[in-house]
C-alpha cells in the first residue's frame, strides 16, 4: 500500500461510496418481497441483510477477476478512467434511487466503465466478446429465467396447498411460508453480497493494477475484500426504501407463498451465476422473479405500467451512465484540474438529488404504503388473461351468499306470502 497515490486514493474512497450506493439501492432485491408481506419488520430486515451480504463478500472473487481483467484492456487504462467510470455509475444509481426505480447497479458500473475506457483510449480498449457473454447475454437470460422459475413454483404451491381447507392448518401453512421466506431472503441477501460487492473489488483491483501496486490478473487483496464487504452492508443496513416500496408494493401484490417462491428463484439464479463468473444484474433477476410470482398466482395482479417503466430504465441504464462516464473522462483528460471539476460535479450531483428525496421521504415507517394511482391502476392484458382461467367459485363459497326477493305486490285482498330466500 505504500505505492498508493493521492488520486488512487480517491478512486478507491470513491469506489467504496459506489459500494455504499449500491448496497442500499438494492437492499430492495433480498427484503422487498419479506418486508410487504409482514414476513420481517422493516429495520430487522435490513439489518440480517446487511449482516449476509458482509458474508457473501468472503465466499467467491470469480465475479471480480471480470470486472478487473475481462471487460477492458488493462494496458492503457489510467487511474482516471476508473475514477470517471465511477461518478457516472454512482450519478445514475442516485437518480433511479430518487424515483424508486429498481435499476441495475451493475450495469450503470459497466455502462460508465465502458464509456470511460473508449473516451480513454478507443474502442479497441473494450473485450467485446466478454461484454456479450458475461454481460449482455445474462442481462436478458436473468430475469427470464428467474420469472418463469418462480411462476412455476408459486402454481407448484399454490396447487399442494389447494386442499387445505382446515383454518388451524392455513395458519400453520402461513406461518411456514414466512419462516421459509426469511431463509429465502437470507439466501438473496448471501447470494447478493457473493455477487455485487465482487464488483467493487474488481473495480478496485483494475485501479490497482492501472496505477502499478498489482500485476495485471491478480486477485483482489484482502483488504480490498473486507472494505468492499464493509461498504456495502453499510449500504444495505440504511436501507434504500423507495425501491424496497416499488419492489414490494409497486409491482404486485404478494402474498407469503409468492414471496417465498420469487426469493428461492432468484437466489438460485444469482449463485448460480457468481460461481460461473457471470457478473448478471441482482436486480433484474429479482424484479423477474417477483412479476413471475405475481403471474403464477390466479387472480394475482402485475402492474405494468411500473414495469414498463422499469424495463425503460433498464434499457437507458448502460448508454446513459456510460454518457456521463465518458463526460467524466473528457474532463479527467484535460488534467488536475479536470478532475477537480469531475468530483464536484459528483459531489454537488449527489447533494441535490439528496435534497429532492427529502420532498416526500420514504423510510421504515411508510415504505409498505402504496401511491393511490398505483394501487387504482387496472389490470394489464397480461393480467387479466391469466385471471380469467381461474376456477368459479367453490360450492361452500356460493352457499354463503344469500338474499332476500320479496313476493310480487298483488291486489288488496291477495292473502299475504313469505319473502322467498335463495
Amino acid at each position: 500500500m505504500e505505492h498508493i497515490t493521492l488520486l488512487l486514493a480517491i478512486v478507491v474512497v470513491t469506489a467504496l461510496v459506489f459500494d455504499f450506493t449500491n448496497g442500499f439501492h438494492d437492499t430492495a432485491n433480498a427484503m422487498a418481497t419479506t418486508i410487504s408481506t409482514g414476513a420481517m419488520k422493516p429495520k430487522t430486515a435490513v439489518a440480517m441483510s446487511a449482516v449476509l451480504n458482509l458474508i457473501g463478500a468472503f465466499l467467491s472473487v470469480e465475479v471480480a477477476k471480470t470486472i478487473s481483467g475481462g471487460i477492458v484492456n488493462e494496458d492503457g487504462i489510467r487511474t482516471e478512467v476508473i475514477f470517471a467510470a465511477l461518478v457516472g455509475a454512482i450519478l445514475w444509481n442516485l437518480l433511479t434511487w430518487l424515483v424508486g426505480l429498481p435499476s441495475s447497479s451493475s450495469h450503470a458500473l459497466f455502462g460508465g466503465l465502458i464509456g470511460a475506457a473508449v473516451m480513454s483510449a478507443g474502442w479497441s480498449s473494450i473485450n467485446g466478446g466478454t461484454v456479450v457473454t458475461k454481460v449482455l447475454l445474462p442481462a436478458i437470460a436473468a430475469p427470464l429465467v428467474a420469472g418463469i422459475a418462480a411462476m412455476l413454483a408459486t402454481r407448484l404451491t399454490y396447487r399442494i396447498n389447494r386442499n387445505v381447507t382446515d383454518p388451524n392448518q392455513q395458519k400453520s401453512t402461513a406461518k411456514g411460508y414466512r419462516a421459509g421466506q426469511i431463509a429465502s431472503a437470507g439466501l438473496v441477501s448471501l447470494a447478493h453480497g457473493t455477487n455485487d460487492a465482487q464488483k467493487t473489488m474488481g473495480i478496485i483491483t483494475l485501479a490497482l493494477v492501472t496505477s502499478g501496486v498489482l500485476a495485471p490478473g491478480s486477485n483482489p487483496p484482502m483488504w480490498v475484500i473486507v472494505s468492499a464487504g464493509v461498504a456495502i452492508a453499510l449500504g444495505t443496513y440504511l436501507g434504500g426504501w423507495r425501491i424496497i416500496r416499488t419492489m414490494g408494493k409497486g409491482l404486485t401484490d404478494l402474498q407469503p407463498p409468492q414471496g417465498f417462491a420469487a426469493q428461492t428463484s432468484a437466489a438460485t439464479v444469482i449463485l448460480a451465476s457468481s460461481h460461473l463468473g457471470f457478473s448478471l444484474s441482482t436486480t433484474q433477476s429479482c424484479s423477474g422473479a417477483v412479476m413471475g410470482a405475481g403471474l403464477g398466482r390466479k387472480g394475482g395482479v402485475v402492474r405494468w405500467s411500473t414495469a414498463t417503466r422499469m424495463f425503460v430504465a433498464w434499457g437507458l441504464t448502460l448508454p446513459a451512465a456510460g454518457l456521463v462516464g465518458a463526460g467524466a473522462e473528457f474532463l479527467t483528460k484535460q488534467g488536475p484540474w479536470g478532475i477537480a471539476v469531475t468530483a464536484v460535479i459528483l459531489v454537488g450531483g449527489s447533494f441535490a438529488i439528496w435534497l429532492a428525496s427529502r420532498r416526500e421521504p420514504v423510510d421504515h415507517t411508510n415504505v409498505n404504503d402504496t401511491d393511490d394511482a398505483t394501487a387504482d391502476e387496472p389490470q394489464g392484458v397480461v393480467t387479466t388473461a391469466m385471471a380469467a382461467v381461474a376456477p368459479p367459485p367453490t360450492a361452500g363459497a356460493v352457499s354463503e351468499l344469500s338474499t332476500t326477493i320479496p313476493a310480487p305486490a298483488g291486489a288488496p285482498d291477495d292473502t299475504p306470502r313469505p319473502a322467498a330466500t335463495v
